[in-house]
């Protein structure tokens, strides 16, 4: 058995995209997934079971899709994948301010010629950024708000579908799925 993690992009508990949690828990668990809980109101799915994280993901939208005529992308990290991101992150701990950094997961590893175009592109203020793997650590030191690294930005120089979340809501991902995710801000 494995916990997995899954985070929805681009959903809101009003409005369009609307996916109340209750709804989001109850259709993961009809999916035959175990121990489901949501974390926040913006689609952080903690589960256990078994199968590859991407295969996963894609159940997951496609039972959205049938069951509530949504299009949500859906990226799924397994709680050893997530705690080896945490682990990774350039930017967490010393002097940073943990509302700073920001880590986008993408479905997959980026093309070489993509990241190519995405250096080329820099500097981004001061903002700052490193690819390891499917995700990209931000730095983002005047908010995530103000910078041009959005996540809509990056999926468009990347190619390739992704969601981001604040390292807060990382950590407490990571915590909750039982790996070593360490405390929130770390």
């Amino acid at each position: 058995m494995t916990t997995f993690v899954a985070l929805l992009r681009g959903i809101n508990v009003g409005g369009r995209n609307r996916l109340p949690m209750a709804d989001l828990r109850g259709l993961v668990a009809d999916l035959g997934f175990g121990d489901v809980s949501t974390y926040l109101q913006s689609g952080n799915v903690v589960f256990t079971g078994t199968g590859r994280p991407a295969a996963v993901g894609r159940a997951i939208e496609a039972r959205i899709s049938a069951d509530l005529a949504l299009t949500v992308p859906v990226v799924v990290r397994s709680a050893t994948e997530l705690a080896d991101v945490v682990a990774r992150c350039p930017f967490a701990g010393g002097s940073v301010d943990p509302k700073t950094v920001h880590i986008t997961f993408a479905a997959a590893p980026p093309d070489p010629a993509r990241l190519g175009r995405l250096a080329a592109g820099a500097p981004y203020g001061h903002d700052r950024y490193e690819v390891s793997g499917s995700e990209v650590f931000l730095l983002c030191p005047g908010g995530y708000g103000d910078t041009k690294l959005t996540n809509t930005f990056l999926e468009r120089q990347l190619g390739v579908g992704a969601t981001t979340r604040n390292w807060r809501t990382v950590t407490a991902l990571a915590g909750l799925a039982g790996g070593a995710g360490g405390p929130v801000g770390r």
